[in-house]
């Protein structure tokens, strides 16, 4: 072997070599771009960095977890890792994402949104959570033009934001967020077969926003479904307290009266002879498939019995009595009803 020769195997091919490695390092820390979906990344508390590693690149938010792992022992960021709920948006590089997990600063809010709320109760929550603007976001729940590019059927979201727990950003635009709940409703119904009934599928969610709200029992969902289905067939009103609130809401004080009965809007089922014109809660996937599923029976009437249940009835005579039985006399009105207990 020549001295060339040998200048070539000593200098120049370790050299080549490492120039390989550090546009390997290069390109995957500041040119490689995650490309997929905005998501949520999630550390717990106590989790090691290997972990981190190992998810982060089982989700593709990162390029290679051996170079991840390399550059960060270099820049002693092993520990520096944050514990909490991240958001993940298309085109971050892996400086990026250390930044975003190593100063927190990219953390979210975790909230939950129970079964049965209705836009306005939701709003309270979010603005509650410091997540988005409760003007904003019920200004655009009931704007056309925005429902519309979401693909729902109606003037407002009302029936389409999913209850679900969620992870938002602080201060996320409410369009944002109303975008992700209607993408998670049709996620979490995709597999939901609505021609199982005779309703179309926005009266299937309308209806079944009145089952959600009328029990606070689920093996109740079911039954409470059936007498609607029964009532419906019948032509007959589906005279539900929660619609009458609803039709309401924004004046309601919390104490339904007898006028309230009477009042006419497009929502109180003791005045329209059918559905409401839109959902009055948005409900979870086991409301909606007690509609699609309804069980059979022939009842027509159902009274609380003031412990989160009901009592049915077949004909109007039985119904009155147990009307009686537990809402006129008072010895029986002591329980919680079950508008207190859905609330807890």
């Amino acid at each position: 072997m020549t001295k060339k020769h040998l200048f070539i195997f000593l200098v120049l091919v370790p050299l080549l070599a490492c120039s390989a490695v550090a546009v390997q390092i290069y390109y995957s820390i500041a040119v490689w771009k995650y490309d997929g979906p905005e998501k949520t990344f999630v550390i717990k508390p106590g989790e090691g960095f290997s972990k981190i590693n190992h998810h982060l690149a089982t989700e593709d938010i990162i390029s290679s977890s051996k170079l991840f792992y390399r550059y960060n022992k270099i820049y002693n960021r092993l520990n520096s890792f944050k514990a909490g709920n991240y958001i993940i948006k298309p085109g971050i590089n892996m400086l990026g994402v250390i930044d975003l997990l190593t100063t927190g600063k990219g953390q979210t809010i975790s909230v939950t949104i129970p079964e049965g709320k209705n836009l306005f109760q939701i709003a309270d929550i979010l603005e509650s959570d410091k997540i988005t603007n409760k003007e904003d976001f019920i200004k655009l729940s009931k704007n056309p033009d925005f429902v519309s590019t979401l693909g729902i059927p109606a003037s407002r979201v009302e029936g389409y934001l999913y209850p679900e727990t969620y992870h938002f950003a602080k201060n996320t635009p409410a369009s944002t967020v109303i975008r992700t709940m209607v993408n998670t409703f049709n996620d979490k119904t995709s597999a939901v077969d609505f021609s199982k009934s005779k309703l179309s599928k926005h009266s299937v969610i309308i209806l079944a926003s009145v089952v959600e709200k009328e029990t606070g029992a689920s093996f109740e969902r079911p039954q409470i479904a059936g007498v609607f289905t029964n009532r419906l067939k019948k032509k007959m009103r589906l005279q539900s307290d929660p619609t009458t609130i609803y039709g309401i809401w924004e004046n309601y004080n919390g104490n339904l009266r007898k006028k309230h009965l009477l009042e006419r809007t497009e929502y109180n089922t003791y005045k329209i002879p059918a559905l409401p014109i839109g959902p009055i809660s948005n409900p979870g996937i086991e409301s909606i498939k007690a509609v699609l599923n309804p069980e059979k029976h022939n009842y027509l009437y159902f009274v609380s019995k003031n412990d989160g249940t009901h009592i049915f009835s077949e004909t109007y005579k039985q119904h009155r009595n147990a009307v009686y039985e537990f809402q006129k006399n008072s010895k029986n009105r002591q329980g919680k009803s079950w508008r207190d207990l859905k609330q807890k």
